[in-house]
């Protein structure tokens, strides 16, 4: 028999009753990774909802998302663990009148089916914030885990805050990309910076310089990354948003002007490895060149988090940025979804469409 759903309305609240409970499908991590994340690494269990109390929603997943920080943090919980990972979700019942059936939401709810939360209680650790996404007209909702999301954000804050480029000076970006990295390189384009990228495959590389404008784009696979460097960074580099980590790193560091600023997001070079690789040491550079170099994790904006997102979508409705998306399908297939962005498949924001 078909779900029926009731609404009604006590005062000023919106409420729906669900005729009968529900139960969620979730991924338990409950064997750590070696090399690449594996299907029998997880259990996928069903768990039985309660009733919501006041102030609480009951969501239903409809977009997830995969990221390479899911690979590298997984190690620092106790197994059995519940994946974690964003996701964007309707509201299908709720008892909270500033989030009413029908909206979205982006969370930190994992990989999971449906999720019961208080949206005025979210823990202190989280990676996305519980957000009602705004009105997005003819954009899809599945942006909020994208340039609408954390991945958006991540370049926000990570360019503007800890890099602070300044027009004219030249942005290197490795991971140019994915997710973050070709998001990065855009905005550095609307503050007037000259921008060079490093990606995995040809393709992605007339990408970068076709459709978002980047200057310059390499295959790192292909290229002489230090001949690359002097031919589109002839006065070297002020500011190099990493996201990989490894040799590329060190060189990149090595061709950059005093003073330079490096923001390092991520190492997915080094995430499969079993043993870390051994990169010619970087400290002459940061000493002799006075290199700032900052690791970061978006959360520490998490306050200002609204504000990345109405930028990124002025942006956006300004046709100042564009996006790509990677849409894998079935919730079946997370893992597989995860291990195509590891091994690079993805251009722009990898999210897998739950139905």
């Amino acid at each position: 028999m078909a779900t029926l759903i009731k609404h009604f309305q006590i005062g000023t609240r919106y409420y729906s009753g669900l005729s009968r409970s529900v139960k969620a499908r979730k991924y338990v991590l409950t064997k750590y990774f070696d090399g690449e994340p594996k299907k029998t690494d997880f259990k996928i269990v069903e768990e039985e909802l309660p009733e919501l109390k006041n102030g609480e929603i009951l969501t239903e997943a409809e977009y997830l998302s995969v990221d390479p920080y899911m690979r590298a943090y997984m190690i620092g919980y106790k197994l059995p663990t519940d994946m974690i990972g964003g996701q964007v979700a309707k509201i299908i019942e709720s008892r909270n009148e500033k989030f009413p059936v029908g909206k979205y939401v982006a969370g930190s709810f994992g990989w999971r089916t449906h999720t019961v939360c208080n949206p005025s209680e979210q823990p202190k650790q989280i990676f996305l914030p519980l957000t009602l996404l705004p009105e997005l007209g003819s954009y899809p909702v599945s942006l909020g885990l994208g340039i609408l999301g954390m991945p958006g954000n991540t370049s926000y804050f990570g360019l503007k805050e800890i890099c602070k480029p300044k027009p004219g000076e030249t942005i290197v970006i490795t991971g140019a990309a994915g997710a973050v990295g070709s998001h990065v390189g855009q905005i550095g384009k609307i503050l007037g910076c000259r921008v060079v990228g490093f990606a995995g495959t040809d393709d992605k590389c007339e990408y970068l310089i076709k459709e978002l404008g980047f200057d310059h784009a390499y295959n790192y696979r292909t290229s002489n990354i230090k001949a690359a460097l002097k031919e589109a960074a002839p006065k070297r580099v002020d500011c190099y948003f990493d996201n990989v980590g490894g040799e590329i790193s060190t060189t990149i560091m090595n061709h950059m002007n005093h003073y330079g600023r490096i923001a390092v997001c991520g190492s997915i070079s080094s995430y499969n490895d079993s043993i870390l690789p051994k990169v010619t040491i970087l400290q002459p550079a940061i000493v002799f060149k006075e290199l700032k170099v900052e690791g970061f994790l978006v959360n520490r904006w998490v306050n200002r988090w609204e504000e990345g997102i109405n930028a990124n979508l002025n942006w956006l409705r300004e046709g100042k940025l564009k996006y790509q998306e990677r849409i894998y399908h079935g919730f079946d297939n997370m893992v597989e979804a995860l291990n195509g962005i590891l091994r690079g498949e993805n251009t722009g924001k990898a999210i897998v469409k739950v139905k």
